[in-house]
């Protein structure tokens, strides 16, 4: 009786061990899953950290997610206890990965805003400089097909610029202006009061036409030898006014005031202009003229002789009409060689 009944109790005893060994199993499994995973984690973010930190001999930042040695105890700060266990190992290791996760994608967005704000200062620059390049850059050739050279370019541009020809194939370069509307040089003492009182004295008619009223303004001052005020007023006339029917007139005599105030290099550069913009313009046969003019003046008699028979090709009747003395007179103050 004593001997089945211990057996009994081995047996029971037995069952009862082997059961809580089969509940054991489970929650081992599970365990070693979350190690996996975890270590899978901690990988992706160390290879996240040398994406965006990049050298990996600790210069350049401190790894966050360290895994505790065996038996080693979490930090102080673990709310779960000082001992420690799996389940507390985890945790702590999951706080570090998320710090990390959070400071990675902080750092990413500074970078990505970095970037975009580089991006667009350099289009800002760029943007500027195309500005500043087009508003130097030639308006086209000079005399078609013959003489190649660079006038300011207005303001706002001019309608109607013509479209050179294919003539010959001579080549040479024109000075460029500094600015769009020439400024001229004051004096070193500036203008006396008798010279102001005078251009005071010169009437700027008010009509309905703004534009007509500062062209007269300037052909006045041109008229009365007042050849600086006159470049002002009518540059800024072509700055303002870049498509009033004045335009070709203007144009023809801003050249004329450089040329009279003995700036001939100055004022070829508003004739080619005229010229170049408008063949069809009212003045642009008399800024063809007064250029071979002005070429006459700085002694370069092979663009004179070039300007000399663009006009008489392009201006036929011109040429033996109302500018015929001036056209001839031009052409006996050089020696230019058959075909030019």
């Amino acid at each position: 009786m004593v001997t089945g009944w211990v057996r009994k109790r081995t047996m029971v005893l037995a069952l009862a061990l082997a059961g809580s060994g089969l509940a054991a199993l489970p929650q081992a499994a599970h365990a070693q899953d979350a190690e996996a995973r975890l270590r899978k984690i901690e990988a992706e973010v160390k290879a996240l950290q040398r994406q965006v930190f990049p050298g990996g001999d600790g210069r350049f930042f401190t790894p966050e997610v360290i895994t505790p040695a065996p038996g080693s105890t979490p930090g102080a700060g673990n709310s779960l206890g000082s001992a420690s266990t799996p389940i507390t190992d985890i945790l702590g290791r999951l706080d570090s990965i998320e710090s990390q996760l959070t400071r990675l994608t902080s750092q990413t967005e500074e970078n990505t805003h970095s970037v975009t704000q580089l991006a667009l200062r350099v289009d800002e620059i760029e943007k500027a400089r195309a500005a500043e390049l087009a508003a130097t850059q030639p308006v086209g050739s000079a005399l078609p097909g013959t003489m190649t050279g660079t006038v300011p370019a207005p303001t706002g541009g001019a309608a109607g610029a013509a479209t050179p020809g294919t003539r010959g194939t001579v080549s040479t370069s024109m000075p460029t202006p500094a600015a769009t509307r020439p400024t001229p040089a004051p004096a070193a003492s500036g203008p006396t009061a008798a010279r102001l009182a005078a251009v005071q004295a010169i009437a700027k008619p008010t009509t309905d036409d703004a534009g007509e009223d500062e062209y007269t303004y300037g052909f006045r001052l041109w008229d009365a030898k007042f050849y600086p005020e006159a470049q002002q007023q009518l540059g800024l006339f072509v700055e303002k006014f870049p498509r009033h029917k004045r335009l070709s007139f203007a144009r023809n005599l801003l050249g004329r005031a450089y040329l009279d105030d003995g700036k001939p290099r100055e004022a070829a550069q508003w004739f080619l202009q005229n010229y170049q913009q408008d063949k069809n313009g009212d003045r642009a046969a008399d800024s063809l003229l007064y250029l071979a003019e002005s070429m006459i003046a700085i002694k370069d008699t092979n663009r004179a002789c070039l300007a000399l028979a663009e006009f008489s090709e392009v201006y036929p009747a011109v040429a033996t009409g109302r500018l015929q003395a001036q056209y001839q007179a031009n052409v006996a103050k050089v020696k230019c060689t058959k075909g030019k």
